[in-house]
């Protein structure tokens, strides 16, 4: 059996019963979960080992500084740069990208607004020529492909996941707005002040911290569950179609670069590489509520006032999500809580990422959430693992 190590606060025993069925029951082979509330850590949980590929004497153990590629939880943490720029009048949401961006305004983009990026409301999920990795991490081909590219819809009109090109579209107006790179903003404006360990490029001195991510393979669910097998989804239909928007969206770097491949860490990708630990994840969001405390740090910042809190979990866009097929919610940068993307109640915001991680803040429980794994299932937005903790957190509640 694996070994769970960490704490929990009295009354919150069943969110470690849950994380333990992860393992037993869920295909979970390294992982950990983080839950603060009020501004202090409830639950700090790890177990398994940091490598999904590595067995036996070969697998490093999980310890609770490991820290893991999280896909697109990334997005959150993005999203906080531009609000803080708003929050502090750097950066208009309702400005047409362009004000920022002279090149973006062609093929029909005058009229983009940021918000719009924050939302998947901008028609730019897709390039009609994908980049290569080297491409992807140089800094400058993706805004460059962006600027060119004609949106699919008229922007504002509709939401479609832009699953990569959000990383982009945000980069580049926090460097035409700021001068520094998104990345470089938030670990000296956000990072620091808070105490996270979570990057968006990983220096080189945090590299030995992280783990491997792969594949693992979800259990089937035993034949007395009686479950039926269920058709084929469309968003999995449409990945398998390399003319689909689903597919393309998710295909802009072509070949997918390798997620364990140091250059990639280390590169800049807001939209879908973030490094960090679960315990930094539950610490951000728990600090865009309010001051965090941890014991021999003392009290920390709060980042969001509270106009921008509302202005962040405030619902922009609704309905069918033309890139992930199912209706989704989202806020300024954030999906919201609904049936494709359940949160712990209808006040959470945050991110999923691709294959299992799950960060979000809930205002009306006063709660930050992270969880991290290193086995990735095939799962978008409502992976079974973290679900389950999140179910096991609202009983405690």
């Amino acid at each position: 059996m694996t070994e769970v190590q960490g704490t929990v606060a009295a009354g919150f025993e069943p969110v470690l019963h849950a994380f333990r069925a992860g393992f037993t029951e869920r295909g979970d082979v390294g992982a950990a979960v983080t839950v603060y509330r009020d501004g202090r850590p409830v639950v700090d949980l790890w177990a398994g080992h940091a490598e999904a590929d590595a067995s036996g004497t070969d697998a490093r153990p999980w310890q609770r500084e490991t820290a893991q590629i999280v896909r697109s939880a990334t997005k959150g943490p993005a999203a906080a740069v531009l609000h803080l720029l708003h929050q502090r009048g750097r950066i208009d949401l309702d400005a047409p990208v362009g004000t920022y961006w002279p090149e973006f305004k062609a093929r029909g983009k005058e009229r983009v607004l940021v918000r719009h990026l924050l939302a998947h409301r901008a028609g730019l999920p897709v390039l009609d020529t994908p980049l290569t990795p080297e491409q992807a991490r140089d800094g400058a081909s993706g805004p460059a492909a962006l600027a060119a590219q004609a949106p699919l819809w008229e922007p504002g009109t509709a939401h479609g996941y832009h699953a990569h090109t959000y990383g982009w579209l945000l980069g580049e107006v926090v460097a035409r707005a700021t001068g520094r790179s998104l990345g470089r903003w938030f670990a000296e404006e956000i990072a620091a002040p808070v105490g996270l360990d979570l990057w968006i490029g990983l220096p080189d001195a945090e590299a030995h911290r992280v783990g491997r991510v792969a594949p693992v393979t979800a259990p089937e669910p035993p034949a007395s569950a009686g479950l039926k097998v269920r058709p084929k989804p469309a968003v999995a239909r449409a990945h398998q179609d390399p003319t689909s928007v689903t597919r393309r969206a998710f295909t802009v770097i072509d070949p997918l670069p390798d997620e364990n491949d140091p250059a990639y860490r280390a590169a800049e990708h807001p939209a879908s590489a973030g490094v960090a630990t679960a315990h930094a994840l539950a610490r951000f969001y728990a600090a865009l509520l309010g001051p965090v405390d941890d014991v021999g740090r003392g009290p920390g910042t709060r980042l969001y006032a509270p106009a921008t809190l509302a202005l962040a979990r405030t619902e922009e866009s609704a309905g069918p999500d033309r890139v992930l097929l199912v209706r989704t919610r989202f806020g300024s940068g954030y999906m919201l809580h609904g049936p494709s993307s359940p949160l712990l109640s209808p006040s959470s915001f945050g991110h999923p990422g691709r294959g299992g991680s799950l960060a979000f803040a809930d205002p009306e429980h006063g709660l930050g959430f992270g969880y991290v794994t290193c086995g990735l299932q095939r799962s978008v937005t409502s992976d079974p693992r973290p679900q389950a903790l999140v179910r096991a957190l609202r009983g405690c509640l």
